[in-house]
C-alpha cells in the first residue's frame, strides 16, 4: 500500500523542523507506521524495540508520528487508507477464523518483517516478485530454518489471500522442504534424573507432561473440568490444529494432583477477580470465569491484564519458569542431550512404543492428524531396541 506524504514532507522542509537530508528517514518511519495500522505510541514503541531499533531510531520514529498527526488529524487520515491497512484486516481475519493466539503473533510478526523488507528495497509489497524474493532472502541471507521459513511462508501467503484478495503464482519454488530429523528423547533412567532434580509445582507439572504426552501449553492450560482422577484421564481442548483430545494420567501423580487441586481452590475462593475465557465463550457465558471448573489448574499468583480484552484477569502460570528449570534440571543431572521440555512428549512416545502399545493408538493421545508423523517413532525407538551386535564385539581377543 502507498501513502501520498508530500504534503508531509512539505511541512518538514517549511519549517525547518528537521534536516533536509533527514526528510526522506522521518517520511520512513511514518509509512512503518501506517503499515502497522497506526498503533499508539507506546504500541509503536514496543514494536520498534522487538525489531531491535536503536534508541535515537525509537526517538526519531516517535518524532516523525507526532509530527505526522499534526499534518494529518486522525479524521483525515482515513483518506490514506481507504480500504483499511493489510495488517488489520490480517488480524480481522486471524480473529474470524479463530486462529491460536501464537499464530496470530506469529502471522503479524512475519507480516511487518516483509513490509520493512519491501520498503528498505523500494517493491511492491503485492507483487509475486516481492513474495519470493523475501522468502529467498530468508533462506540465503538470513539462513533460517526450514520450518522458520515454512512459517514466514504460511504468514504470508495468508496475508496475501485475505488483505490482498489474491495469491501469489509460482509459490512452490519458494517453500522449504523439512530435513527428516529423528527428535531427541531421553532413556527413562534419564527421565528419572530429571525428575530428581526438579521438586514443587514443576516437578509436578514435567511429570504430568510425561505421564500424558502433553505440549508444555497444553498443561499449563489445563482446567479444572478437564482433569478425571477417577478415570485417569486428562482432556486437551483446542490443541494443535484446534482439536480436543483424551489421553491417559498416571496414577502415581494424582495424590499429589489433589494437594495441587486444593491449592487452586484456596487461590479461587480467596479471590474475587474471574479467570480469562476464550473470547466466544466469554460472550456466551459471562459469568464462567467465576466458576470453579473452568478455574486453570495452574494458576498464576497474581492477577493481570488479559492482552485479548484488556481486563484483569487471572492466567495460568508462565512457561517460562517451568523451561528455566528444566535447562536446570537437565544440566544437573549430567544429561549432554540438547532436552526441552517438549522431549518429555517424545519420550512419552517412544517408551508407550517400547512397551508394546499399538501405533495408531499413540497417534490418539499425541493428538496428531497423520499417521507418518507418528511413525518417526518407530525411527527412534529401534535405535534402542535394534537388537544388532557390533563387529567390534565379535573380534576375538
Amino acid at each position: 500500500m502507498k501513502y501520498d506524504l508530500t504534503e508531509y514532507n512539505e511541512h518538514l522542509a517549511s519549517l525547518n523542523l528537521v534536516r533536509e537530508n533527514h526528510i526522506p528517514y522521518m517520511s520512513g518511519w511514518v509509512k512503518h507506521f501506517l503499515f502497522l495500522g497506526r498503533p499508539s505510541d507506546s504500541e509503536y514503541a514496543d514494536i520498534l524495540t522487538k525489531e531491535g531499533r536503536k534508541d535515537w531510531q525509537i526517538r526519531q520514529a516517535l518524532d516523525a508520528v507526532k509530527i505526522f498527526r499534526e499534518v494529518y488529524p486522525e479524521n483525515t487520515t482515513e483518506s490514506l487508507e481507504k480500504a483499511g491497512t493489510p495488517l488489520k484486516v490480517m488480524k480481522e481475519s486471524l480473529r474470524i477464523r479463530h486462529y491460536a493466539r501464537s499464530t496470530e503473533k506469529a502471522y503479524l510478526n512475519w507480516s511487518t518483517r516483509y513490509f520493512n523488507y519491501c520498503m528498505e528495497m523500494s517493491i511492491d509489497i503485492k507483487s509475486d516478485s516481492s513474495f519470493r524474493n523475501y522468502l529467498s532472502h530468508l533462506a540465503l541471507r538470513r539462513k533460517v530454518a526450514a520450518s522458520t521459513q515454512n512459517q514466514a511462508f504460511n504468514a504470508l501467503l495468508f496475508l496475501f489471500r485475505n488483505a490482498f484478495s489474491r495469491e501469489p503464482e509460482s509459490i512452490d519454488a519458494v517453500r522449504a522442504r523439512r530435513p527428516l530429523r529423528l527428535p531427541v528423547v531421553l532413556s527413562r533412567k534419564e527421565v528419572k534424573q530429571v525428575f530428581q532434580e526438579t521438586e514443587g509445582i514443576t516437578n509436578l507439572i514435567l511429570q504430568l507432561i510425561y505421564s500424558s504426552g502433553l505440549r508444555l501449553s497444553e498443561g499449563l492450560q489445563l482446567r479444572i473440568h478437564d482433569v478425571d482422577l477417577d478415570q485417569k484421564s486428562i482432556t486437551v481442548r483446542s490443541g494443535k490444529g484446534n482439536k480436543d483430545r483424551i489421553t491417559v494420567l498416571s496414577s502415581r501423580i494424582i495424590p499429589d494432583l489433589r494437594k495441587q487441586l486444593a491449592e487452586a481452590r484456596s487461590i479461587f475462593e480467596n479471590s474475587n477477580i474471574p479467570v480469562s475465557l476464550p473470547e466466544a465463550l466469554a460472550r456466551k457465558y459471562p459469568n464462567a470465569g467465576r466458576e470453579w471448573g473452568w478455574q486453570y489448574l495452574f494458576p498464576a499468583a497474581n492477577a493481570s491484564i488479559d492482552p485479548a480484552t484488556g481486563e484483569v484477569r487471572r492466567h495460568h502460570l508462565h512457561p517460562s519458569g517451568i523451561q528455566r528449570a528444566m535447562r536446570k534440571a537437565v544440566r544437573s543431572s549430567g544429561i549432554v542431550k540438547r532436552a526441552s521440555i517438549h522431549t518429555l512428549r517424545h519420550s512419552f512416545a517412544t517408551h508407550l512404543l517400547m512397551s508394546g502399545v499399538d501405533l495408531c493408538a499413540i497417534q490418539e493421545l499425541l493428538g496428531h492428524k497423520n499417521l507418518e508423523t507418528t511413525r518417526i517413532y518407530l525411527h527412534v525407538m529401534k535405535g534402542f531396541q535394534n537388537g544388532v551386535t557390533s563387529p567390534l564385539d565379535l573380534l576375538e581377543d
